[in-house]
């Protein structure tokens, strides 16, 4: 019997996989025996950094055979980070092995039609669910939807289905958030500010968004997107949001390297 779908061992027969749906359903049994109530996420993460460990096709740290993330994420609980973010089913199960953390999990993926890329489709919700992520994160801004849904009735779907499910939506701008609110979401991150072509480009947090957002709705806000130093991050925490997530700068070593050379050759 398989007892966890290890990924820190050899996985010469592709198991946990995002393809091995046989082997997830097998996973999931445990995954969900881990699964904490939403109170006591949003209570460990209050005030906090949740470390963000992706490594995503064409990066550097993606390993086609297995995934090596929990290895960061191990380093992230070590630092003492609350909780995790991460993409793709196989990372999912990973790290919640490796850590015992709250996962926030979402899937990365392009489809024709659809402007958005995380987490677009039911079939990513439905994965990430079965691999027993504790919150699941989707793309929540206004763009088009390839099966002509909009976004408001997909959450809809999504909370028929799992009543229970804990949803983050990454938005781009304030309309986005109130809209996802309203919605019936349970936290909004500012994720996608500057990644939409409606968005300032600028290379730092949004943190009006942040402010604004945190200011004028009842649930969690947290802030993510640009937060490349830990004056960033400290500043983020004090417009009033909930958490913060801090990805690249921290499990990027190709981006981390990139900005140091930027600014090397910048001083010359």
């Amino acid at each position: 019997m398989l007892r966890y779908c290890s990924v820190k061992e050899k996985l010469s027969d592709r198991m946990c996989t995002d393809k091995s749906m046989d082997i997830l359903s097998e996973c999931s049994s445990v995954s969900r025996r881990k699964m904490i109530t939403k109170k006591e996420i949003l209570d460990a993460i209050h005030g906090k950094m949740i470390i963000s460990c992706q490594a995503v096709e064409d990066e550097p740290l993606y390993v086609e055979e297995k995934s090596i993330m929990y290895l960061m994420a191990r380093a992230a609980k070590q630092a003492g980070t609350p909780a995790i973010r991460t993409s793709s089913i196989r990372d999912v199960i990973a790290i919640k092995e490796e850590t015992g953390l709250p996962v926030i999990g979402l899937v990365k993926i392009q489809y024709p039609g659809y402007e958005g890329y995380i987490t677009p489709t039911m079939k990513e919700v439905d994965d990430l669910v079965a691999a027993g992520s504790d919150v699941v994160a989707l793309d929540c801004t206004l763009r088009k939807r390839g099966d002509g849904s909009t976004v408001n009735e997909f959450i809809a779907q999504i909370k028929e289905k799992y009543p229970d499910i804990i949803l983050m939506a990454d938005i781009s701008n304030y309309e986005e958030g109130i809209n996802a609110w309203k919605c019936g979401v349970d936290i909004v991150g500012t994720t996608m500010s500057g990644y939409t072509d409606y968005t300032s480009k600028k290379d730092e947090p949004d943190y009006e968004l942040m402010e604004r957002l945190a200011k004028d709705t009842d649930i969690p806000i947290i802030g993510e997107g640009k937060i490349h130093y830990p004056d960033q991050a400290v500043k983020a925490l004090q417009t009033g949001v909930w958490a913060i997530v801090v990805g690249g700068a921290i499990t990027r070593p190709l981006e981390i390297a990139q900005r140091f050379q930027k600014a090397i050759e910048a001083g010359k």
